[in-house]
């Protein structure tokens, strides 16, 4: 039977209908197969800190250096250093882990307009979907170290603050890099949020503002100095679930 003449144009057909969600069911095995490839890949590398920041810094800027000698330095003590694999900020902490200890990792994301993985990663990890992305940057961290950064950065500044401000990721140390830069977005949650009642006070304890690299991993270790790296039974369980 010929479809009604409404339907014409834009208004899908039955059989467009289904095609589309046959592709739609087709995804989940992609989605599938990045985590797997994901947790295969990470689960024995631990303990391991996440690092972000902007794509867009360039090899002669400042804070390509500091993030350099950030993740050289967490290399060096033992840390698995994760960055997003791309240019910019991420470039310089794989360059840095890669030249120390640990492994250096990238999980890059494929995107329409963005530049190649760079060079300097011992295990790369390619995602086409964010979400599955974002999974692998916080199931395994034992830190989140922010550099200055765009809207990416502060999308995974609020994916990782929301997860432990409502139980759903075990509580870690968040160092967020160069006191200046974040000077007026710390200014704006006391003055607004907490004062709007939309976070409490007490949340913005989940961030420390560092300058100096050595004390960023000064301070990570005396957070798990009394309570060791592993999580417990109760954070394992959570991070199952994440």
């Amino acid at each position: 039977m010929n479809e009604p003449e409404n339907n014409k144009g834009n208004t899908p057909t039955r059989a467009s209908v289904s095609q589309m969600m046959s592709r739609e069911s087709w995804k989940i095995f992609q989605i599938m197969a990045e985590f797997v490839e994901g947790f295969e890949k990470l689960s024995q590398i631990h303990p391991s800190v996440s690092i972000f920041g902007s794509a867009r810094t360039p090899e002669d800027h400042p804070y390509y250096g500091i993030a350099e000698d950030i993740a050289r330095r967490l290399s060096d003590s033992g840390f698995a250093v994760v960055s997003g694999g791309g240019p910019g900020i991420m470039e310089a902490v794989n360059k840095g882990a890669q030249a120390g200890e640990a492994p250096s990792i990238g999980v890059n994301i494929v995107l329409p307009n963005e530049e190649k993985p760079n060079q300097y990663q011992d295990i790369s990890l390619s995602h086409k979907f964010f979400f599955a992305r974002k999974v692998m940057f916080v199931k395994y961290a034992s830190a989140y170290v922010v550099m200055p950064g765009g809207f990416g950065t502060l999308d995974e500044l609020a994916e990782i603050l929301t997860l432990i401000q409502t139980g759903k990721s075990r509580r870690i140390p968040i160092i967020l890099v160069h006191s200046p830069f974040w000077e007026g977005l710390l200014d704006w949650f006391r003055n607004t949020l907490v004062k709007e009642g939309t976070i409490s006070a007490e949340d913005l304890d989940l961030m420390t503002v560092l300058d100096d690299p050595k004390e960023i991993v000064d301070v990570i270790f005396r957070y798990y100095e009394k309570r060791g790296m592993e999580p417990t039974a109760e954070e394992a369980e959570r991070q199952l679930n994440l």
